[in-house]
């Protein structure tokens, strides 16, 4: 198994970034020709997930959709004022998983895989595992 990581900077509050591209050099550095890419992100007011990535209005209607259904300004008991970002990371969670064919991540021709940032702007560290099969 080869692990990689590298960071991303968000600029909005919420804000679903295209990390692909970085995923998949980490998937070509890791040398493997067949297995499974994880990609974990290790905060818990961020998640990562995979949807679709050739129209744009498709994260932002989940950054804004997300919102309706988990309000900042809800009624939560946790004092420093994100608790909606835990709630939107449970919802989403913290990793996924895709496969590696040919040393190149395999993923659908509509499919990308997005960091969810629920309470930046923040710098977020994404990790990749790559393993063979």
């Amino acid at each position: 198994m080869t692990w990689l990581s590298f960071e991303v900077r968000s600029t909005r509050r919420t804000h679903l970034i295209d990390i692909t591209e970085q995923v998949a050099e980490a998937v070509g550095r890791g040398g493997v020709s067949d297995g499974v890419c994880h990609v974990f992100v290790p905060h818990t007011t961020a998640g990562v997930t995979i949807n679709e990535g050739a129209d744009p209005d498709v994260a932002r209607d989940i950054e804004s959709h997300l919102g309706e259904i988990v309000p900042r300004e809800a009624a939560f008991q946790h004092a420093e004022g994100n608790s909606d970002s835990h709630i939107k990371t449970v919802l989403i969670g913290p990793s996924c998983t895709a496969p590696v064919r040919d040393g190149k991540l395999a993923l659908g021709r509509w499919q990308a895989i997005f960091l969810c940032e629920w309470d930046g702007p923040r710098t977020r560290q994404v990790e990749v595992a790559v393993s063979p099969l």
